[in-house]
């Protein structure tokens, strides 16, 4: 019998991405998203990469009735959660709203899961949890410490996990905590759209390859790295929603935490090097001050998810490259053209 998995956020960049996943591995989808950061175009770029039909619903989670209307209409087996606010500096300047957003939304998801007796749960968490880590790479144990809202959301969440876990014994949730997703679907029909100028390095980067954007802001020049730019653990937005597709079908009794990651860094600079070899465009940029709250280094250990969940990332920083600029190239202002 066919699966039917709840995908919220499944408008979204790496909702998307992991919504064509399982209905490759012919799982059926409901998704559910408020499209305040997402367009309804990245439904039809599922259901054109996959020859299959999306049930969407336009459901803002905040509202508990909106979500037990979708329990009580879909045969919902188990849940992907991504819906959420995801913009630090945002998070910094609004808190109350990622506060009551990100938490609200979860706990009208788990109490209705709760109601159905839907107990497999797959959480969309992040690095950020870790804060500015003691020691790289980092492991699942290490101690965590969010340096920000939206990483104490995050991490907020993964306690509210743990403890449901705790308490009653039919729960089976893993908490995915990934590091820098980039890249965009091979086909080119699918990829990072975001909202307002982009607050991550490589959505900047094409979007100055294609003239969107003049020029690139390196934020320190003067880091503990060999070129002094800050150096991430970037993994291609396929490779995780693989991640999520294994993390589904590996799914244990109990809470367990996993990072997603290559286990391997890129600097600010090899990243534009990468996105000049793939786009053939030079990338200005101008190395300014360094941001509050950056770290040097962040970089996953991904052993445990390659072991439990018998999972890891195969596409190297050109492939993410050439993916992305492939999807920014044919798409110059994202799905809304």
């Amino acid at each position: 019998m066919t699966k039917t998995v709840l995908i919220t956020g499944g408008a979204g960049y790496i909702g998307s991405h992991t919504a064509v996943a399982l209905l490759e591995k012919n799982y059926d989808v409901v998704i559910a998203d408020n499209l305040a950061n997402s367009s309804p175009k990245a439904i039809e770029a599922i259901e054109t990469i996959t020859s299959k039909t999306v049930t969407f619903c336009k459901v803002d989670l905040c509202e508990q009735q909106a979500v037990r209307e979708l329990f009580a209409q879909h045969p919902i087996e188990a849940v992907i959660h991504f819906a959420g606010l995801k913009a630090v500096g945002e998070s910094v300047e609004k808190p109350l709203w990622y506060y009551r957003n990100n938490l609200v939304t979860t706990m009208n998801l788990l109490d209705e899961m709760q109601t159905h007796e839907v107990y497999d749960f797959v959480f969309s968490s992040s690095a950020t949890v870790y804060g500015d880590p003691e020691t790289v790479p980092i492991v699942e144990t290490a101690k965590t410490g969010p340096t920000n809202p939206y990483g104490h959301t995050k991490h907020m969440i993964e306690q509210i996990c743990q403890d449901q876990a705790a308490a009653d014994d039919r729960w089976r949730i893993n908490l995915l905590r990934y590091f820098n997703p980039v890249g965009a679907h091979a086909s080119g029909k699918m990829g990072e759209d975001p909202n307002g100028i982009p607050n991550n390095l490589v959505p900047y980067v094409m979007q100055v390859a294609v003239d969107r954007l003049d020029k690139l802001k390196v934020f320190g020049g003067d880091w503990d790295t060999p070129d002094g730019t800050g150096v991430r653990d970037y993994i291609h937005v396929c490779d995780l929603a693989q991640g999520h597709l294994a993390a589904l079908e590996n799914i244990q009794a109990g809470c367990q935490a996993y990072n997603l990651g290559t286990g391997t860094g890129a600097s600010v600079l090899e990243v534009i090097a990468a996105a000049e070899q793939a786009s053939g465009k030079q990338i200005p940029y101008t190395i300014t001050d360094r941001r509050a709250g950056d770290i040097a280094t962040s970089l996953a250990d991904p052993t445990k998810a390659n072991d439990d969940l018998g999972w890891r990332a195969d596409r190297n920083l050109a492939t993410m490259l050439t993916d992305a600029w492939r999807w920014q190239s044919e798409n110059p202002l994202g799905y809304e053209e």
